[in-house]
């Protein structure tokens, strides 16, 4: 059993001394005065039995038990024990050559401490924690972990390995049949045979209907859109939508799910129904949501795109129209230059204009070229009711199958979304004389005034639709209008705390951040705050000559940092050390970097195996370099000897995004930790920045960008001071990367010094 979670290697290195960073030196290798009375040779013991035992008495808080071998301890441990008791270090290499010495220390040492031994009782606590844990997170080793901190607080020393493991090993087969047993009221014969039904071939779509829930969209198309409209139908055929599986904890169902799609059908069917139905029925709870949000987020995208081509045409436009108007241009500097000028009387002026300076035929020609005058938006709603017709191939499908809802600021829009609703049930074209408008911005209202009065109801019920589409995609924007069941567009309510709550913890808060909890009192705070930075600001411009200053029109000037001057010594040095470093190849760097760090081990396997052939951390390397460089699985098999079919298994199962940011941790927390960072910097200054990525194919976070020659996209990364990435994030191009500055200084969860707090500066 314990072999399939931990080889033999690292079984014997969990029962002997890891490595010991500074901190935990210290911590617990510092002996007080109690401490050394404890071990007092008063009471007949010899220099090495006093290390000896003095070494139990620090490992055992540390490690949560203590290992045979004592004399195997970390070398810098026993010599900073041995200077505070005045010993020999060396004397430690004969202790403990009797077993009964290390057993009788061992006892003094816990009954010192007031540690026990594990008995049925402590056990049996031990297996309750595993059963909380395992239905929230089930990889062996987090388990194992998480059992050996539990023991350390518990006080109970820590049994060997072998036993831990079979503890976690029962705690995960009690968490399957627990997870079965929460969720039996679900597994009626119908739902198990709609479950099943996931699983075969369906003639119309010619795959699994598991295959094909899990396949996302590539872009925003009405074919796509539609496509998705009809999973989302399928899926609340089936109940999907009304599923409450809130008797398991988040981590669980996420896990489930996870699991769901990487398995292929044939691996479901062979498994156990007390294993497949959850597995099947929280996927189809999690592809409810997920596919409910790709069906907003393609009505968004392409509403969104089809807006843009009408500002790009409307451009265009105007600067047609710009060019057919320059001869009136001319002709209107010509009338003003006549009209302005004192030194010509008004009886002059009229024959000017006809006669020898204008003349009539430039006149008739500049009246024949008169254009009509541009609505308010410059003819931007007008270029994208050429758009209409195609905006109509997904929008109903849309509305009749999501439900939208808001507060009161956008109850003149959801009633119209709902009158848009009964228009396209009922084919009816004309738009009831009642429906809302108000919502509709200033600039558009003209057209919806044009068209009511002209009494062409095509147009208004066109202009109006359009108006009700784009505000329904601006109100999801704005979070005025939400989805009910979604996740990435619920109500921004829910996000907050209830009155109720917050009076009960507003105190506590206020305390926490240093505020007073009366209002009148914050505010005067903050103006007398403001007071004071107006004034030295005052006292910044009045000197005139500092960074900030106000120029001679009185505009606030502030001048961009001047470079760093970089001595010619500086840049000779640097290249003398850059020849000095040796060449490293990429796998001997990771092969390194994992040693130091053991970035693969946060690799685990996406379905909880965890029998770790010894090729794996091989097949990793292979998967990780293929991705970095851009040289693809099939070209890496080829280059590597490693078969693709195994690289291929490899990137599915261990390789993804959770894996991969545990991967990044590991070495952050590992760099930070070095001398050289800190004199990097901080580590509490962050810079932030989006680079531009060309990509090819369809893909929904990819724009076309004219300067970029095609489309891109943009991944926008944080890098601390002391050059650590600790979060990218793909973005769409197009959009405004200020938006995502704060997503990784509040969310990551890395152990950089600056943390939530830190200062973030862009584009560095």
């Amino acid at each position: 059993m314990a072999a399939q979670v931990f080889a033999d290697e690292e079984l014997e290195r969990l029962r002997g001394f890891p490595e010991i960073g500074r901190d935990e030196l210290f911590r617990f290798f510092t002996l007080t005065p109690a401490d050394v009375a404890f071990v007092d040779p008063g009471r007949g013991r010899g220099p090495a039995d006093r290390l000896g035992l003095a070494v139990g008495l620090c490992t055992l808080p540390w490690l949560g038990f203590v290992p045979d071998k004592v004399s195997t301890a970390p070398p810098v441990a026993v010599a900073r024990l041995a200077n505070q008791l005045g010993v020999d270090p060396a004397v430690l290499r004969s202790y403990g050559r009797r077993a009964k010495t290390r057993t009788e220390h061992l006892r003094l040492v816990a009954q010192y401490l007031s540690w026990r031994l594990p008995t049925t009782l402590e056990m049996k606590e031990l297996d309750e924690f595993l059963l909380a844990r395992a239905m929230e997170h089930d990889s062996p080793t987090l388990l194992f972990r998480l059992a050996c901190e539990y023991l350390i607080s518990a006080r109970v020393i820590r049994p060997g390995p072998v036993t831990v493991v079979k503890r976690v090993a029962h705690a995960r087969e009690e968490a399957q049949r627990e997870t079965f047993a929460r969720l039996a009221h679900e597994f009626t014969d119908a739902r198990c045979a709609a479950l099943d039904g996931l699983l075969v071939v369906d003639p119309g779509i010619k795959t699994t209907r598991l295959r094909w829930l899990s396949t996302g969209p590539v872009e925003a198309s009405p074919t796509v859109i539609k496509a998705e409209v009809a999973k989302l139908e399928f899926l609340r055929d089936l109940g999907a939508d009304a599923l409450d599986l809130s008797m398991l904890p988040a981590e669980r169902r996420r896990f489930l799910a996870t699991v769901g799609r990487r398995l292929t059908a044939q691996a479901l069917e062979r498994r156990d129904p007390q294993r497949r139905y959850p597995i099947l029925l929280t996927l189809l709870a999690q592809s409810a949501t997920d596919v409910l949000d790709e069906v907003v987020g393609l009505f968004d995208q392409a509403i969104s795109a089809r807006e843009g081509k009408a500002e790009r045409k409307m451009r265009d436009l105007l600067a047609e129209r710009g060019k057919a108007g320059e001869d009136r241009q001319a002709l209107l500097d010509d009338l003003l230059a006549i009209i302005t000028d004192p030194q010509i009387s008004d009886e002059q002026i009229g024959g000017l204009i006809r006669g020898e300076r204008i003349g009539w035929q430039r006149l008739r020609a500049a009246m024949a070229q008169a254009q009509p005058r541009l609505p308010r938006d410059h003819g931007h709603l007008a270029a994208l009711d050429g758009s209409y017709g195609y905006l109509r191939q997904f929008t109903p499908q849309v509305l009749a199958t999501v439900r939208f809802a808001g507060g009161t600021a956008a109850a003149g829009l959801l009633e119209a979304v709902e009158i848009l609703r009964e228009l396209n049930a009922t084919g009816a074209r004309r738009v009831p004389a009642n429906a809302p408008d108000g919502f509709v911005p200033t600039r558009w209202r003209g057209y919806l005034d044009t068209a009511r009065k002209s009494g062409n109801t095509n147009a208004h019920r066109h202009y109006w639709e359009l108006c009700t589409l784009l505000g329904l995609r601006d109100g999801l924007r704005t979070g005025d209008v939400y989805v009910p069941g979604s996740r990435r567009y619920s109500d921004p309510a829910t996000y907050l705390l209830t009155p109720d709550k917050w009076s009960a913890q507003r105190a506590e808060f206020c305390q926490l951040v240093g505020k007073p909890a009366d209002p009148a009192r914050a505010l005067a705070a903050a103006e007398d705050e403001l007071d004071q930075a107006l004034g030295e600001l005052e006292q910044v411009l009045a000197a005139g000559d500092g960074p900030v200053r106000l120029d001679d029109a009185g505009d606030l000037v502030i001048s961009p940092l001047s470079a760093e001057d970089i001595p010619a010594e500086a840049t000779a040095l640097k290249a003398e050390l850059t020849a000095m470093l040796p060449f490293a190849p990429i796998v001997s760097l990771l092969i390194e970097l994992d040693k130091r760090t053991g970035l693969l081990d946060c690799f685990t396997h996406a379905g909880g195996k965890q029998s770790r052939s010894p090729e794996l951390k091989r097949n990793l390397i292979a998967v990780l370099i293929s991705h970095s460089t851009n040289l693809g699985l099939t070209r890496m098999a080829d280059a590597c000897g490693i078969s693709y079919d195994i690289l291929a298994w490899t990137a599915e199962w261990y390789v993804r995004e959770e894996t991969l940011r545990a991967a990044n941790l590991a070495i952050i927390g590992y760099h930070s930790k070095l001398p050289l960072a800190a004199v990097f910097g901080s580590g509490t200054l962050s810079s932030s920045d989006g680079q531009r990525f060309p990509v090819r194919g369809k893909t929904l976070t990819g724009r076309d960008m004219v300067i970029h020659g095609g489309q891109v996209l943009s991944t926008y990364t944080h890098v601390t001071d002391q050059h650590t990435t600790y979060g990218t994030k793909v973005i769409v191009a197009t959009r405004r990367e200020a938006h995502y500055v704060l997503d990784e200084i509040l969310g990551n969860a890395t152990d950089v010094p600056g943390g939530p707090s830190g200062y973030a500066r862009k584009g560095q």
